[in-house]
């Protein structure tokens, strides 16, 4: 499972490159806002240095986008639009399951619902250009460093951790208190067994 091939590439790098990817859009969106802030801010949903929407835009811009990675010109458009697609669609899902977005560009200009904005479509076209003309082949290389098994169990221990707190944010966002939802089974237990014997 861990070396089969997906597009060119074994299962095995793209996830360590999806990781990588996650670890680097934490950084420079952590780093960003702490700078617009004035203070140290996470800007990842869990509380670790983690954004898989970065891993995962990264990954998809990467396949979407290679074809035109000998024209800088087309891939820096392709980007910018397909970036500004995802996050928009993303930022509509976010709504839809949570009831905001935790992002707004209501104060940036040329921004539509406040879910994206003229200045990120910029930065996206950017990024692309970035990731797939001169990023991607380092980050893979990085990937490189260990041989398959250690890596291995170095990608499964990242993702089994980043897991854990993903679960306990995503819970705590849809407001799924385990004590209530334990003490509900226990109550149903309660009036089973009593119905019954």
């Amino acid at each position: 499972m861990w070396i089969g091939g997906i597009l060119g590439n074994d299962v095995y790098h793209l996830l360590a490159a999806f990781c990588i990817y996650s670890i680097l859009g934490w950084f420079v969106e952590s780093v960003y806002m702490s700078f617009c802030n004035r203070r140290l801010t996470n800007r990842g949903f869990a509380k670790g240095p983690f954004c898989p929407i970065y891993g995962i835009g990264a990954l998809a811009g990467y396949f979407l986008l290679r074809p035109f990675a000998g024209n800088p010109v087309m891939l820096y458009l392709a980007g910018a639009f397909t970036a500004t697609v995802f996050e928009y669609m993303v930022g509509r899902l976010m709504l839809r399951l949570f009831g905001e977005v935790w992002w707004d560009y209501r104060e940036k200009p040329f921004n539509y619902q406040g879910i994206i904005c003229l200045e990120s479509t910029i930065a996206w076209g950017f990024y692309a250009v970035i990731i797939i003309g001169y990023l991607h082949q380092a980050v893979m290389d990085v990937a490189s460093w260990y041989t398959y098994g250690p890596g291995l169990w170095v990608l499964k221990a990242i993702i089994f951790i980043f897991t854990i707190d993903f679960l306990h944010q995503l819970l705590a966002a849809l407001h799924f208190n385990v004590t209530d939802q334990r003490d509900r089974l226990v109550e149903k237990y309660q009036e089973f067994k009593a119905r019954w014997y």
